[in-house]
């Protein structure tokens, strides 16, 4: 039976690692020569390629441990993009004002970790399953919380607040993240290129819903 592991991708094949978001859309061309067009996905999903990341044997031989653990496509895990890891640009600093999760309504507790892209009625609104553990900070209308008043979910990114968030009180956070994804082979194909170095043809990831 599939499962997540919460375990995380060892960080030397994220960072050499290509690939980004894509979007499904379906196209029907009428015959005005007008498009109508429809996507069945509410969310985006990421793709990537790790392979170019291995390069010699001992790095290797912790990817076939990695892919075994796993059972090939069978269960997910934890991995971190490069590109898109952070509730703010790459090199900015986090900050507890970052995003915003929601308003309070003087009964609501819990929170979604949320990204958004883009401003206004079109932004687009990425859930957060995979926050890192210690990076999330968070503040109600502006002032920052203490890490006592609040828990954070880091298996579902769902925050906690000790205390009722007073109503119409602004919940933003800032945090790290990681993306939840699995192998998309059902075998590695690796090769030697000389003494002591090696690599991996092609090891495809593909973000999954939990």
């Amino acid at each position: 039976m599939s499962a997540f592991h919460e375990v995380s991708l060892p960080l030397p094949f994220a960072l050499g690692a290509s690939g980004g978001p894509e979007r499904r859309v379906d196209i029907v061309a009428l015959g005005s020569g007008a498009e109508a067009r429809n996507t069945p996905w509410a969310h985006g999903r990421r793709r990537y390629d790790i392979g170019g990341a291995a390069r010699t044997l001992d790095e290797l031989h912790t990817l076939i441990a990695f892919f075994e653990a796993r059972r090939g496509k069978l269960h997910g895990f934890r991995f971190r993009d490069p590109f898109d890891f952070k509730s703010c640009a790459p090199a900015q600093t986090v900050s507890a004002s970052d995003q915003v999760l929601g308003e309070g309504d003087g009964e609501r507790t819990v929170f979604q970790l949320t990204k958004a892209y883009g401003e206004g009625a079109g932004a687009y609104v990425r859930p957060i399953a995979k926050p890192i553990a210690g990076t999330v900070q968070a503040a109600l209308n502006g002032v920052a919380c203490a890490p006592e008043d609040f828990e954070v979910d880091t298996t579902t990114g769902e925050i906690t607040f000790t205390a009722v968030p007073l109503e119409g009180a602004a919940v933003t956070a800032g945090f790290q993240f990681e993306t939840p994804v699995r192998f998309d082979l059902d075998r590695l194909d690796l090769t030697m290129d000389g003494f002591g170095a090696g690599r991996a043809i092609a090891v495809p990831l593909v973000e999954i819903r939990l």
